[in-house]
């Protein structure tokens, strides 16, 4: 169990830390061709999207190579479910079904790395 939740959180961790990366560093016209949602969200939120991303990925990897405050690895996978089920939301409220499809495999390894945490509590 320990091997799947590293490969899981790994491999969310670097989607993340890039995505996430992206959002706090790059302007609206720089993330408009990859992500035109930006236009209909205020930069301070895309923002905020990205340090919780950021933030997400560090959660996953930081409490069980630490052993320190490890429930937060649940924490941090339940929180990136989350992120998703937004992105989701706001790509259908724009009529973008096709889009979501990265959103769902997302959610789905995000929901697999929480339920291998529980293996750490």
């Amino acid at each position: 169990m320990h091997v799947a939740y590293w490969t899981v959180a790994g491999l969310l961790a670097l989607f993340y830390a890039y995505a996430g990366g992206k959002k706090i560093l790059q302007t609206q016209e720089q993330l408009r061709p990859m992500m035109g949602w930006v236009d209909t969200v205020p930069m301070p939120l895309v923002k905020a999207i990205g340090t919780l991303e950021v933030l997400g990925a560090l959660g996953l990897l930081l409490p069980p190579l630490t052993g320190t405050a490890v429930p937060l690895a649940l924490a941090a996978a339940v929180g990136l479910v989350l992120i998703q089920i937004g992105g989701m939301t706001l790509h259908l409220s724009r009529g973008e079904v096709r889009e979501i499809g990265l959103n769902i495999t997302l959610l789905i390894l995000a929901a697999v790395a929480a339920w291998l945490a529980t293996t750490w509590l």
